[in-house]
């Protein structure tokens, strides 16, 4: 009963797989596989990518001097196409459209792209953009990816907390000893913050500030490549494995649901298999007594 309803209900929601619901009957069920069939996926990806295009180029003034009024109307004619692909999934799935979460994301995306961008409201323009997002859901590559990443996030907690406690005490440090000669990078916590940052992403951060602060603290590089050390090479190391190991697992839970499926289709040949030698038994039996008889 368990493959059952894991085979109804669609794969697991963490997974990056859409969850799909089962089939149901009459035009509805012509409509849920015409959604769900791999050629309208591919369309979807397609204008989606389309889509793209034409809203990098309404952001160049010639272009639109040439051809933006055929820019707007293919760009409404692709969000009224989305539209319309989202009304299908509500109609379809109704009540279950939020046991997908992409679907979720999907809407929340459309929806932004109809708000009124005037007045107030104008710099929702700019977030039309959002919809190129939706190539997310549309490409099970992706899917998976953010999936991994998402699933991450948890793992990522304690080694952001860590990289915190590194922060503070170092720059607590640099406040105490570089503030009063250096203002402008150590004079507060937080500038002394801002200014690791700029040196742990390595940005100019030997000739911009610490050269310039070994003119006066001939000793300071006893400070700084440590914090260099356990930030750039150690804790962001950290953040790359946790990553690659939620990737390794999506991967693996793809191989170990595939594997079940393959396993629940050899079960099913089997079961079929063997009734219908039961069947040519049954047969065969028949025939033997009508021969005696």
């Amino acid at each position: 009963m368990a493959a059952q309803d894991e085979t109804a209900e669609g794969t697991r929601p963490d997974d990056g797989v859409r969850r799909i619901p089962p089939r149901q009957g009459g035009w509805l069920g012509w409509l849920q596989g015409l959604i769900e069939s791999a050629t309208t996926q591919k369309v979807i990806a397609a204008l989606i990518a389309l889509n793209a295009v034409t809203l990098g180029l309404e952001t160049s003034e010639r272009v639109m001097a040439a051809v933006g009024e055929v820019l707007i109307v293919l760009d409404r004619t692709l969000l009224l196409i989305f539209t319309i692909e989202i009304l299908a999934k509500l109609l379809v799935y109704r009540t279950r459209i939020h046991k997908d979460p992409w679907n979720i994301f999907d809407i929340l995306v459309i929806g932004i792209a109809w708000m009124p961008a005037t007045g107030n409201l104008s710099v929702l323009r700019a977030l039309r953009i959002l919809r190129v997002l939706r190539l997310i859901s549309a490409v099970p590559s992706m899917r998976r990816v953010v999936t991994a990443l998402l699933r991450a996030i948890p793992g990522m907690g304690s080694i952001v907390a860590l990289l915190a406690l590194v922060y503070y005490v170092f720059s607590v440090m640099a406040t105490k000893l570089f503030g009063a000669a250096f203002p402008e990078w150590f004079g507060t916590i937080g500038a002394s913050a801002y200014s690791l940052f700029q040196i742990m992403t390595l940005e100019s951060w030997s000739m911009g500030i610490v050269r310039p602060v070994m003119e006066i603290f001939p000793y300071a590089w006893a400070f700084f490549v440590p914090f260099i050390l356990v930030t750039s090479f150690t804790v962001l190391n950290l953040f790359i494995g946790i990553i690659v190991d939620a990737m390794q697992s999506q991967h693996q839970s793809e191989a170990d649901e595939a594997a079940a499926a393959e396993d629940r289709a050899r079960a099913a040949d089997s079961e079929r298999i063997f009734e219908e030698l039961r069947a040519l038994r049954r047969e065969l039996a028949e025939l033997k007594r009508d021969k005696v008889e």
